[in-house]
């Protein structure tokens, strides 16, 4: 596919390559291919690593409770391309999920078209640019990588740019996208039931009601500053008000979902022209301005020979909350006013497992720690270490 290469280059992406077998059909070409990805993991508390919690509910007293698991998924994918003699093109990917707990889920399903090297449009559940990039396979907890449960009360957030970037299950995205020389631009408008984005529909303590599906406008604008360099900036706020909101003691209703966010990010490939040596170096910030809380992140990581060693901060502070649909002896465990979180994460990709060159495994760890002004008492520290198996076909 010419176009999805050009993309790779443009955005100076280090991804493993993807096996498979192509078909050639009268009505285009079609690929076949898979992963295999499961994990054993080991965390602190409950695996939450930001958070004074151990489950969700109204309990909010941390426990000491340490966490064994393994989890996983094997991916199926089928992938259809067509191109004509002007360079005009139209496609399609689907990739369904099938994980250890035995429940059948979906990655990717989008349909496309456009011309090639020019402009695209895409309409389907997919992610779109990623304004947080944290390298290769990395383990951390506090933040997931789709629209879905990204925020829970009591828990620490760290806000990246993620909650209209796509893949929910409450909704689905259109993405109008255009090349001119060193510029990408990029536009998803991505709709959804708002309250999936929280835990149990809860947010500062009360509980949402969706009275009508949100539709967030992400624009994204990157610049191949040169070969191997590309900065971006981009933004997502959500343009439907009064979408979910709660109903007071008194009947008055109030509304939530006013979320606007803003992000920067700064990738520079040294693996394009270096691939045994080079280096590749992420750069990334973002805040979020919400209802009663505002978030700011940032974050800087490394890639060096199979090494990934990463550092976020994160500055939050939660304006307001509401305390009476809560059950709390002790004030020190809950996450209000401003508080910082301080994460390490690394990770360490063996190549080539019994000489196979689609069989790797992948060591990930991360220490976290959150810290909240003028509490008595610090945070413990937040720790997790995981084995990923990963293998193409």
């Amino acid at each position: 596919m010419k176009y999805s290469k050009f993309l790779c280059a443009l955005f100076a992406l280090s991804t493993p390559a993807i096996a498979g077998i192509n078909f050639d059909t009268p009505q285009g070409s079609l690929k076949l291919y898979g992963d295999v990805e499961f994990n054993v993991d080991a965390a602190s508390k409950t695996g939450q690593l930001t958070s004074l919690r151990t489950n969700s509910g109204k309990d909010w007293n941390a426990g000491d409770s340490e966490r064994w698991d393994v989890n996983g998924r094997i991916l199926i994918g089928l992938d259809g391309y067509r191109t004509t003699t002007n360079n005009q093109f139209a496609g399609f990917s689907v990739q369904p999920l099938a994980d250890l707990s035995g429940d059948m889920n979906l990655d990717d399903a989008a349909f496309f078209f456009g011309q090639e090297k020019d402009w695209k449009i895409k309409v389907g559940r997919y992610e779109a640019y990623d304004m947080f990039p944290l390298n290769q396979d990395t383990l951390i907890e506090y933040s997931g990588n789709t629209a879905n449960n990204l925020y829970d009360d009591g828990f620490g957030y760290i806000y990246m740019m993620k909650e209209a970037r796509g893949r929910s299950s409450a909704g689905g995205a259109v993405q109008f996208s255009k090349i001119s020389g060193p510029f990408y631009f990029e536009l998803n408008t991505f709709a959804s039931n708002g309250t999936k984005l929280f835990q149990d529909s809860e947010f500062h303590g009360n509980t949402l009601e969706n009275k009508k599906n949100v539709v967030y406008l992400r624009p994204v604008i990157a610049y191949n500053i040169s070969d191997d360099v590309t900065a971006a900036i981009a933004m997502e706020t959500n343009v439907v008000s009064n979408a979910y909101g709660y109903t007071d003691a008194n009947g008055v209703f109030h509304d939530q979902s006013e979320r606007t966010g803003y992000g920067a990010t700064l990738t520079w490939n040294g693996q394009k022209n270096n691939p045994d040596n080079g280096v590749v170096l992420n750069m990334s910030t973002a805040y979020l301005d919400a209802t009663d809380e505002k978030d700011f992140s940032a974050g800087a990581n490394a890639l060096w020979n199979d090494i990934e060693l990463g550092y976020i901060y994160a500055k939050n502070d939660v304006q307001a909350f509401n305390f009476s649909n809560t059950d709390i002896d002790n004030m020190d465990g809950v996450i209000l006013g401003k508080y910082d979180i301080h994460t390490v994460h690394t990770s360490y990709r063996i190549r080539n497992i019994m000489e196979m060159d689609n069989f790797d495994i992948y060591l990930g760890a991360y220490w976290s720690r959150l810290a909240m002004d003028n509490s008595q008492q610090d945070d413990k520290d937040r720790y997790g270490a995981r084995v990923r198996f990963k293998y193409h076909f």
